[in-house]
């Protein structure tokens, strides 16, 4: 039994500890919104928080993060400045990159908060987006930095 702490709640889960972290958090828990995109850290679809940092879900084994916070995008508060600015620059086409997308900029905001654009690039950059939406995913970081100076 392992205990996990998801988007600052307790969940003991009877897997081994050597389960990817994304199917604890996709099958046993239910919370579908971390994606299964390539399975070998490629994609960054499974991007979540663990304490604060970015990481690819599907890489990391459950029982090395028990003890550790861990957010999901059902974690990540409705009104956060990533999440509006994602919205406004209307970022999304098919969506399916979104929640990755999201975390990772988020995670990159928190260790950042007036990122450069090669900054931007660079963390952003092992995340894909099967439409093409780069420009927009910039636009929106770029945003939701500025969102975050005035406030």
């Amino acid at each position: 039994m392992i205990t996990l702490d998801i988007n600052g709640k307790n969940y003991q889960v009877d897997v081994g500890p050597e389960v990817p972290l994304l199917w604890v958090i996709r099958e046993h828990l239910k919370l579908t919104g971390t994606k299964f995109g390539c399975g070998i850290g490629a994609c960054g679809s499974c991007t979540v928080h663990i304490d604060g940092k970015a990481a690819r879900s599907c890489q990391t084994a459950a029982g090395s993060v028990a003890g550790k916070k861990i957010t999901t995008i059902e974690g990540l508060a409705e009104n956060h400045p990533v999440i509006r600015a994602w919205i406004k620059e209307q970022v999304p086409q098919c969506g399916y990159c979104q929640s990755g997308q999201i975390m990772q900029a988020a995670a990159l905001l928190a260790e950042n908060a007036q990122p450069s654009e090669s900054a931007i690039v660079s963390a952003m950059d092992g995340n894909l987006c099967r439409c093409g939406t780069y420009p927009r995913i910039k636009l929106a970081i770029r945003t939701a930095a500025k969102e975050g100076k005035r406030s």
